[in-house]
């Protein structure tokens, strides 16, 4: 028997060819970047169709340095074609071994189908412009657009989310460098009416508790969990603002927390003024605040740090206008000292 079309893996076409010219692409957005130890930088975001459909699929581009030039798109991932089966929600990763990953969701086009899995390709030279790519495989249940965490004990995690539902903020663990993969533990967004897409993330702090910021209707909810992400406390509301829409937090090498949202900590404004701030004590307090970008429909930021401190944050802009991806570059000192970013942001891809 014929396996259904969501579980069937896709090519990965390099080089796409003309039927992903960036001139066709009537939608693009939610992006994903990495950075090589070379100093490449990796992006990825998806397109396609007229908005979030069927005809989604994958994109990545690469650049030699962060003021080089962008390649054009150098692979896509388009399980069908024509559909129903979508590619959607990209994250790009470089494991402890430096393995870049990307990671995307495959399913059907209803948001909530219960058939949309995590699927991944990697490479071992992510400093190369073409480099070779493994077969697609499918990891797990579910949807996962932002980066995993190492925890200290040497375990990866996946935050992994299952829309709307009871345990729908997952963690799936590995323990072996991602050979494979199990569900560990889940909270819920207790009431039904607040549920969003979670697109949560995890963090684990200095006393070793795991702390998860999830997406929720009200805006950013938290869970804790005191055993290495097998239990979770419930979601409850976080005391950052937040409009309901994608945020960024990711630990830097000073140790400080970067948190990437719309607006001022305690205001929750809508899908625009996107800005940094920082938290020396694990997220209870914030301070600083460099505005990013202060336009409209500017969204979904994700970000690493380079090893001399430079931090890359991804955005999109506008997806069915101007379509821009782009590329804002700054410093922890730039975050702490606030105001207004003095460097423009790079365009990837419009």
């Amino acid at each position: 028997m014929a396996e259904e079309a969501y579980l069937c893996a896709p090519e990965v076409l390099i080089p796409p060819g003309p039927n992903y010219a960036d001139d066709l692409r009537r939608f693009q957005g939610i992006p994903g970047v990495e950075r090589a130890a070379s100093g490449r930088l990796w992006a990825t975001w998806y397109g396609g169709g007229d908005g979030e459909d069927r005809h989604n699929h994958i994109l990545l581009a690469t650049s030699e340095r962060p003021a080089g030039q962008w390649s054009d798109v150098a692979l896509v991932i388009d399980p069908d074609g024509d559909g129903p089966v979508r590619a959607y929600d990209p994250c790009l990763w470089h494991d402890p071994g430096g393995r870049l990953w990307l990671f995307w969701a495959q399913g059907y086009q209803r948001h909530t189908d219960e058939r949309a899995g995590v699927w991944a390709i990697t490479t071992t030279r992510s400093d190369a412009a073409n480099p070779q790519w493994s077969s697609p495989v499918r990891l797990c249940d579910g949807i996962m657009m932002n980066k995993p965490t190492v925890l200290s004990s040497g375990q990866w995690l996946l935050p992994v989310a299952r829309w709307r539902r009871e345990g729908s903020a997952q963690a799936y663990a590995s323990s072996d460098q991602g050979a494979t993969w199990h569900l560990l533990g889940q909270t819920t967004v207790p009431d039904q009416d607040d549920r969003s897409a979670d697109e949560h993330m995890i963090v684990e702090r200095a006393d070793r508790t795991l702390w998860m910021l999830v997406r929720t209707q009200y805006g950013i909810g938290q869970s804790v969990s005191a055993d290495g992400g097998r239990t979770w406390t419930p979601v409850q509301p976080s005391p950052i603002q937040h409009t309901a829409s994608r945020f960024f937090v990711r630990r830097l090498a000073s140790g400080n927390l970067l948190l990437v949202k719309h607006g001022p900590i305690n205001e929750r404004i809508d899908r625009t003024h996107l800005t940094a701030f920082l938290s020396n004590d694990d997220g209870n307090s914030w301070s600083g605040g460099l505005l990013l970008d202060d336009r409209e429909k500017v969204s979904y930021p994700d970000g690493v740090q380079a090893p001399d401190g430079t931090v890359f944050v991804i955005y999109d802009r506008a997806r069915q206008d101007t379509k821009e991806i782009l590329v804002a570059t700054f410093t922890e000192d730039d975050v702490a000292a606030g105001g207004v970013s003095q460097t423009p942001p790079r365009s990837v891809c419009s």
